[in-house]
C-alpha cells in the first residue's frame, strides 16, 4: 500500500468494520464513531454524530465521575481504561470495557480515541442499583477496599460499607467475596 488514498482507504475500513465499538472525541462529544459503536448503545451510526458522551451514561453524576477519575490519569499517561455500567438508548444498563487515548496529554478531553467492548454477556447488570451503588461496584470489581473507594469518592469508609451492604443484599450475597464473584459474573462461588 503505497498509494496514500489506499492507506487511507484501509484505515477507515479498519475503523468502520472493527468488532469493538470506537470512537473520536472532542471535548467529549462525539465526532466520529464506528457501527459496532452505534449498535452497541442503540443508535443509528448518524445519530450520535455531534452529541455529547453523557447520553451513553446511565445518569450525569456518573458522566461526571468517569471524567474526574479519568483526566488526570490521562495527563499522567495519556490513557485510561476501565469497566464501568453505562446505557443503552432504552435506558437499558450493561457493563462495558472502555479504554481511551489523548491525542494530547497536556489536554485529554481535547480530542481523544476511544474502545468501547460490551462485556455484558459475561457480567450482566443482574439488578437495579443506585448512581451512588454503581459508583461503588465499578471500584469493588477492581479489589478497591472500601478506605481506597471512599478516597476516590470522597465520602467516608463508613459510608462505602453501608452502600457495599445494600450491594450485598441487593444481589443475594453475604460475603464481599461473592459480592465480587456476581458483579464480575462469576456466579459459580
Amino acid at each position: 500500500m503505497h498509494d496514500p488514498s489506499e492507506r487511507q482507504q484501509a484505515l477507515e475500513l479498519a475503523f468502520n468494520l472493527a468488532p469493538v465499538g470506537m470512537c473520536v472525541s472532542r471535548h467529549r462529544t462525539i465526532e466520529l464513531c464506528n457501527e459496532a459503536f452505534a449498535q452497541m448503545f442503540g443508535f443509528a451510526q448518524g445519530a450520535l454524530t455531534g452529541q455529547s458522551m453523557v447520553c451513553l451514561y446511565p445518569s450525569v453524576e456518573e458522566f461526571t465521575h468517569i471524567g474526574n477519575l479519568g483526566l488526570p490519569v490521562m495527563k499522567a499517561t495519556g490513557t485510561y481504561s476501565d469497566e464501568r455500567i453505562m446505557a443503552r438508548a432504552g435506558g437499558a444498563l450493561f457493563w462495558c470495557h472502555v479504554v481511551g487515548r489523548a491525542l494530547d496529554r497536556s489536554d485529554p478531553f481535547a480530542h481523544a480515541v476511544w474502545m468501547f467492548e460490551d462485556i455484558s454477556q459475561r457480567r450482566p447488570v443482574s439488578a437495579a442499583l443506585t448512581v451512588r451503588e454503581r459508583e461503588i461496584a465499578q471500584h469493588i470489581v477492581t479489589g478497591a477496599t472500601s478506605k481506597q473507594i471512599a478516597r476516590i469518592l470522597n465520602i467516608s469508609h463508613r459510608t462505602v460499607e453501608a452502600h457495599r451492604g445494600r450491594l450485598m443484599r441487593k444481589l443475594g450475597t453475604t460475603t464481599t467475596g461473592e459480592l465480587m464473584a456476581v458483579l464480575l459474573g462469576n456466579t459459580a462461588t
